[in-house]
């Protein structure tokens, strides 16, 4: 990597004289910084200040500083185009940034020294002054600990007192990331992947993405999400680009032939991990109207993304998602700000980042491209932006204290995202499905022993890896679900109404999660004074419980529910109970842990009562086997009675309590047998996903060829009731039936069903031989059905589209489809490409790894290379690649080299997700010893 260069020591005497009068200085750091940027040369790259190896106090900040605003100036280096010279053998590009900040705080207890968040800087020339007097505070040598406190400690020779206030100037300079964190490069190519390889039309920008704990790597501050600033921000770039910032532009200045400098206006108070900016030669599309009043809305992408129009459909419903907030929440997204940028940024990871008035993007979650793109893709966009904008009230205005607490966050801006998407898509019909996602994907962490709190204490929330790992399962879905609940509980007016509340008390500060409890107290005037007492075994416990309904003596009770069986707990929670055929709207409450009897559990003879009705309880459902069978007969008979989402509910509940051994496994298979009639989504959903869990325990086993067998003949009559649209490459107006279609075809045609394998070869052939007739919406399933159907030729084919295409949804379905093949060496081709940027960009390992590891023929060659490569790996999400890799384990072989690996790595972020494979594999391999027997029993004769 070509060495940066950095500003002078004159030039940082000179930002001290600005930083301290910004308004009145700025035309005399434009002439300095003209002078001295002439005067640049190349330097080593920059040391961090000494360092000490002794622990800090703590791992949190001390309580006695608090910061008011910073003001900062930060220069980025790099260029855009890389020019390369004759006889020069290194091409321009320097990765170096440089600027200076000054925070403003007041001291609200004596101390006598300042800490502060400092990581990968080197931080120079400290300036610690009183503000109303302007007298400077001496000071003795910075320290830098080195551990993941990452404390810049400056002892100061004289005390603060409490009650005043204090400015501190720092210089700093620091590296453009190559690893999509702190301020990081990103590229792509001006005129898409047809210019690949010509290094004239690669183009590179900056961008930052500093959640949870990353803007300490772009400058020194308070880095806690309470610890809420203003922020005042200069930068400058390079003539021909353009700066973006979490507000509006204050003053735009051409500083010479090379740079220009863009100041933008005063954030409100916002914490640091929401600090933001972009330097790029992107695009503009401005959002018509409808859009919130004195509030301009724009989208940023690449220009040939532009030019194509993939920025419309964003721009289609950005506008109404924000003035549906603002009419919901009774708050108006913020005047102060007033704007919102949304940019498709080549590379990011996560898919997207709420920063305030400057949202990010992975290219996929923004761009639409009519024709191309699926349709099922409008509604991965309308998702994520609904998401995202959710958290310009939820995370932006209103933060919770500690990072324990994030599931206020993610939580909400989750749940609140059905809600959004409904109302400016209400075509898609998705608020049960997303609900019936959500829950489920909840329930598989939550029901192992190393799951964690949805709020866990703040204490066991203190490291950056601790603070990473809240960012799973639990906090986002757990934390949607148990929002649904509670809504459930209150009722709606409640919820909406203490919501409301809770933003305007807080707006612009800090909450926790008893802050909410106090607003519906508040909003049920009375009714609800136990709340928190109810709701907080939900959020501070780990789990969720299993409730047992013996319906011919009507008696109820509940446990823990665990996979692992041999795991003791005596957990408890109070439980709303909602049944049918009863009709009553308030839910019967099991507020301990003792067998209850109520009417209301009752059956009549030969009838059947659901608890749990459409689900907004989390909580799983066993009945006596009587009931069960009345339930099931119901099932295959007409089961239209039974509330779509019980249905599929039936079916996860019936599977999961087989795995915990509290009912046969018979009894969980038995659920199926209805669906070779039902056309509905969830149901089928429902059980394809439980019955994965089947073919990881036995797809390497004789039990995997009935299972086949029993699968082809169940998935005939959801196949032919979409083979007209199918064959005909169309698909249904109906959004749900969409995703019918979808699994229809990838459940026929992955257990061997022939018509549906030849129809996938057949389409894919006629595309190599120069046709694309299959449906967009389709193309994801279809491509990975004959990639695994064909062989080399039909997977070099998809690689070579994969290069070549510019649309980023074809990109994604070709990137799945290649995972697809049977043949273990292309499958090993493929992993090796993700070790190389310029094939598989960083964003992407992670995913692509797990797309591999869902294809059974790849078990052990993924096992193999993310050990091999864990370093790297472990850059982008290793917690989802450990649990993809591992979640065939099921020997006594694997659950040791699974040991051993977490022994022997530094696992990092991954340290939960490989303790929770670890007590899976356990749960596995009991599992698979005591039902295998019976499981092939019962394919055989059902086939």
């Amino acid at each position: 990597m070509p060495k940066g260069s950095f500003l002078s020591k004159a030039l940082a005497a000179t930002f001290i004289v600005l930083t301290i009068s910004v308004i009145g200085g700025i035309i005399t750091m434009i002439i300095l910084y003209k002078t001295e940027i002439s005067g640049m040369n190349p330097t080593a790259r920059p040391t961090l200040p000494p360092t000490t190896t002794a622990p800090p106090p703590v791992m949190r900040l001390p309580p006695n500083l608090v910061p008011e605003r910073y003001t900062i100036f930060i220069q980025p280096h790099f260029y855009t185009k890389i020019i390369e010279e004759v006889n020069v053998t290194s091409p321009n590009q320097t990765m170096l940034f440089t600027g200076n900040s000054t925070v403003e705080f007041r001291c609200v207890e004596r101390t006598s020294t300042i800490y502060l968040n400092s990581k990968d800087l080197k931080v120079s020339n400290p300036l610690v002054k009183n503000t109303k007097t302007n007298e400077k505070i001496p000071h003795s040598s910075m320290i830098s600990h080195d551990d993941e406190s990452n404390f810049l400690e400056i002892p100061l020779n004289e005390h603060l007192e409490a009650g005043k206030n204090y400015s501190l100037f720092l210089d700093f300079e620091g590296e453009i990331s190559v690893n999509l964190e702190g301020l990081y490069l990103s590229s792509y190519v001006e005129g898409g992947p047809a210019y690949e390889g010509d290094r004239n039309a690669e183009r590179f920008l900056v961008a930052t993405n500093l959640q949870p704990t990353d803007a300490r790597r772009v400058f020194p501050c308070f880095d806690e999400p309470q610890l809420k600033a203003e922020f005042d921000v200069t930068i400058i770039h390079r003539r021909g680009t353009d700066a973006l910032g979490n507000a509006k532009v204050e003053d735009f200045r051409i500083l010479d032939d090379e740079w220009e400098m863009t100041r933008f206006k005063l954030t409100p108070r916002m914490s640091t991990y929401l600090f933001a900016f972009t330097v790029s030669e992107f695009e503009e599309f401005t959002v018509s109207k409808p859009t919130p009043e004195n509030v301009d809305v724009k989208i940023y992408a690449r220009p040939d993304a532009v030019k194509a129009k993939s920025t419309e459909y964003a721009a289609s419903i950005t506008g109404n998602i924000l003035m549906f907030y603002e009419d919901l929440f009774d708050m108006t997204y913020s005047r102060t700000l007033g704007k919102l940028d949304q940019i498709a940024l080549p590379d990011l990871y996560p898919a997207a980042m709420e920063n305030w008035g400057l949202v990010t993007y992975q290219e996929g979650g923004l761009l639409y491209e009519e024709g191309v793109s699926s349709l099922l893709h409008k509604e991965e966009i309308v998702t994520v932006i609904a998401h995202e904008l959710a958290h310009q009230w939820f995370g932006n205005l209103v933060t919770m204290k500690w990072w324990n607490d994030i599931w206020l966050n993610e939580g909400f801006a989750t749940y609140m995202s059905y809600f959004a998407v409904d109302n400016v898509e209400p075509s898609f019909n998705v608020k049960d499905m997303y609900a019936m996602n959500d829950l489920h994907i909840a329930f598989q962490e939550d029901a192992l022993a190393s799951s964690h709190p949805l709020s866990p204490p703040q204490e066991d929330v203190q490291t950056t890896s601790q603070i990473t790992e809240m960012f799973d399962s639990i906090t986002y879905s757990k934390g949607a679900t148990i929002l649904r609940m509670l809504s459930d509980i209150v009722g709606e007016k409640v919820f909406n109404k203490a919501v409301k509340m809770y933003l305007k008390e807080f707006a612009y500060k800090s909450a926790e999660q008893k802050n909410l409890w106090e607003k519906i107290i508040l909003a049920g005037e009375g009714q609800f004074n136990d709340i928190a007492m109810k709701m907080e075994p939900w959020t501070k416990q780990i789990g969720y419980p299993v409730i047992t309904i013996n319906t011919t003596i009507g008696e109820v009770y509940q446990k823990h529910f665990l996979f692992n069986s041999s795991s003791e707990s005596s957990l408890w929670w109070y439980i709303p109970i909602r049944v049918m055929p009863d009709t009553s709207t308030d839910p019967v409450w099991l507020l301990s842990n003792e067998r209850v009897r109520n009417e209301k559990f009752l059956s009549e003879p030969g009838k059947w009562i659901l608890a749990n009705v459409n689900c907004t309880g989390y909580y799983r459902v066993n009945y006596n086997p009587e009931n069960w069978e009345h339930l099931l007969t119901q099932l295959e008979v007409k089961p239209s009675p039974i509330p779509l989402m019980n249905r599929a509910q039936l079916i996860d509940d019936a599977f999961n309590l087989a795995r915990a051994k509290l009912v046969d496994v018979t009894l969980a298979l038995n659920t199926t047998r209805f669906l070779h009639s039902e056309t509905e989504y969830l149901p089928w959903e429902s059980a394809v996903r439980n019955l994965e869990y089947f073919f990881l325990m036995f797809d390497r086993s004789e039990v995997y060829g009935p299972m086949q067998a029993y699968l082809q003949e169940q998935v005939k009559g959801l196949y032919d009731f979409f083979s007209n649209y199918t064959d005909h490459s169309q698909v249904p107006k109906d959004h749900s039936s969409q995703y019918s279609q979808i699994i229809a075809i990838e459940v026929a045609c992955s257990n061997g069903l022939k018509k549906c394998v030849t129809m996938a070869s057949s389409m894919f052939s006629l595309w190599m031989n120069g046709t694309n007739i299959i449906n967009p919406n389709l193309r994801s399933v279809i491509y990975c059905q004959a990639v695994a159907a064909g062989g080399k030729e039909e997977w070099e084919f998809a690689w070579e589209r994969f290069q070549t295409t510019n649309d980023t949804s074809e990109k994604e379905q070709l990137r799945k489809a290649l995972s697809c093949t049977k043949t273990t060496w292309l499958l090993g081709r493929y992993l090796d490409y993700t070790l190389n940027p310029e094939k598989i960009r960083l964003m992407d390992v992670a995913s692509t790894i797990i797309y591999i590891a869902k294809n059974e023929a790849a078990q052990a060659q993924v096992w193999n290379f993310i050990r091999a490569h864990w370093d790297y790996i472990s850059l982008g999400d290793g917690a989802m690649v450990i649990q993809a890799v591992t979640d065939r384990f099921s020997t006594k072989f694997e659950l040791e080299e699974l040991e051993r690996f977490a022994k022997d790595y530094d696992l990092r972020s991954a340290t939960r997700a490989v303790e929770q494979a670890i007590e899976q594999t356990q749960v596995n391999i009991q599992w698979v010893r005591e039902n295998k027997d019976n499981v092939l029993e019962w394919f055989e004769k059902n086939i």
